[in-house]
């Protein structure tokens, strides 16, 4: 049986939760004006982009290190709580991990906010590694997102 696990990743941003969270919220209009080379598009093929059973295909960029499509559907969404849970349906990532399924929350730190980002995952062989991968391409998001939103 493969293994399954959880990854973590807390990234502090300058920019306070209130607006750096409608980038999180609004990520399929935001991520692929503002990151083309990581995002090619996001196409919402059922609900609004942002509510529980949205469904989103997420066709990446070339600075994606290692998935080119991903379907993913909205678990849980939370505007005051600032949190958005999803799961992956389809796409490349499947090949690897059986389930995946991610957590973003943003609170209030200081003048900024702290963006967390936790994945659960169940591997599709033994010989899968973490998804460390991902996780780096989360950071890398969560610190280009802050500059994107400090210069806005």
């Amino acid at each position: 049986m493969a293994s399954s696990g959880n990854l973590d990743v807390e990234v502090e941003v300058k920019s306070h939760a209130d607006k750096f969270w409608p980038t999180i919220r609004d990520s399929p209009i935001i991520l692929p004006k503002a990151f083309p080379n990581d995002y090619k598009s996001i196409e919402i093929l059922e609900g609004d982009g942002k509510s529980v059973g949205t469904i989103r295909l997420i066709t990446y960029g070339e600075g994606s290190p290692l998935v080119k499509v991903s379907k993913e559907k909205i678990e849980a969404f939370d505007e005051g709580k600032k949190t958005l849970s999803y799961s992956v349906i389809e796409g490349d990532l499947l090949a690897y991990y059986k389930v995946f399924k991610c957590h973003i929350t943003v609170t209030p730190k200081g003048a900024g906010s702290l963006a967390k980002w936790s994945c659960e995952f169940q591997k599709a062989s033994e010989e899968i590694p973490d998804p460390h991968v991902i996780k780096d391409f989360v950071v890398k998001n969560f610190k280009e997102l802050d500059d994107y939103v400090l210069h806005a």
